[in-house]
């Protein structure tokens, strides 16, 4: 899996978890460390900390893939998985640090998420 499916399988799982406001960022070709970032918008803290468990415990689950580390609670959680970070944050604290501003110039990732979650509500 490269660094944009892995992207993908990302935003797909914190989308099923509720996610909001996903976005996901081409920046490997601004910085050495990372292809992506996914940033996302739990509505409290308590939904951000299980949006990272189960990002986690799928990609272990289904790929074999552990973060390299897990940083931050709450308000923040980062999940780095080397080739993507993932960024969960309270609304608050979305605000605050308006990463997807901060990487204004690196280029979307498409996604395709509403339709998966439209179809599964429906159900």
């Amino acid at each position: 899996m490269n660094g944009i499916e892995l992207t993908r399988e990302i935003a797909a799982i914190a989308d099923e978890k509720q996610a909001s406001e996903i976005v996901a960022l081409e920046v490997g070709p601004l910085v050495g460390y990372t292809d992506a970032i996914v940033v996302c918008t739990a509505r409290n803290e308590r939904l951000a900390n299980a949006i990272g468990e189960e990002v986690a415990l799928r990609l272990k689950r289904e790929h074999g893939l552990l973060p390299a580390r897990v940083e931050g609670e709450g308000g923040w959680i980062l999940l780095d998985f080397l080739d993507c970070i993932l960024h969960i944050f309270i609304p608050e604290t979305r605000e605050r640090y308006r990463l997807d501003q901060l990487w204004g110039e690196a280029e979307q990732i498409e996604l395709d998420l509403e339709v998966a979650a439209t179809a599964e509500r429906a159900i």
